[in-house]
C-alpha cells in the first residue's frame, strides 16, 4: 500500500505543522493509521495513531499538543501538531494497519529558531 506524506518542513520552536499522509491502491479496509517518528540515535516511536472508528492513541511526547484526525473515505490521515519543541525534531513516518503494518517514506520536520 503507498503511502504519500506531506507537510514536513522547518519551524520555529512554538509553531505549527500539519502532516498528512494518503494511502493509494486497492484500499479494502484498515484498522489503523498514524505517524511515529525517529530521531537520530533514537528508536523509533508512537507519535499518534487512529481507528477507522476514531479512536485516536497518543504517544507521551504528543499529549496535549498534536492532534491526529482521519478522513476515512480518502484514507488519509492528518497529524496536527501545535508548540513544537526543538526536542519533536525527526522523520515522521506514515503508517497504516490492514493485513499487515505499512511504512510510508518519512518526511523531516525541524524545529529550530
Amino acid at each position: 500500500v503507498p503511502l504519500q506524506a506531506s507537510g514536513g518542513g522547518l519551524v520555529q520552536p512554538g509553531g505549527s505543522l500539519r502532516l498528512s499522509c494518503a494511502a493509494s491502491g486497492s484500499i479494502f479496509s484498515w484498522n489503523v493509521m498514524g505517524w511515529y517518528r525517529q530521531a537520530p540515535g533514537n528508536q523509533r516511536e508512537l507519535v499518534a495513531d487512529i481507528s477507522r472508528v476514531g479512536t485516536a492513541n497518543y504517544g507521551d511526547s504528543a499529549e496535549g499538543r498534536f492532534t491526529i484526525f482521519s478522513d476515512n473515505a480518502k484514507a488519509t490521515v492528518f497529524l496536527q501538531m501545535n508548540s513544537l519543541k526543538p526536542e519533536d525534531t525527526a522523520i515522521y513516518y506514515c503508517t497504516l494497519v490492514s493485513d499487515r503494518r505499512y511504512w510510508g517514506q518519512g518526511t523531516q520536520v525541524t524545529v529550530s529558531s
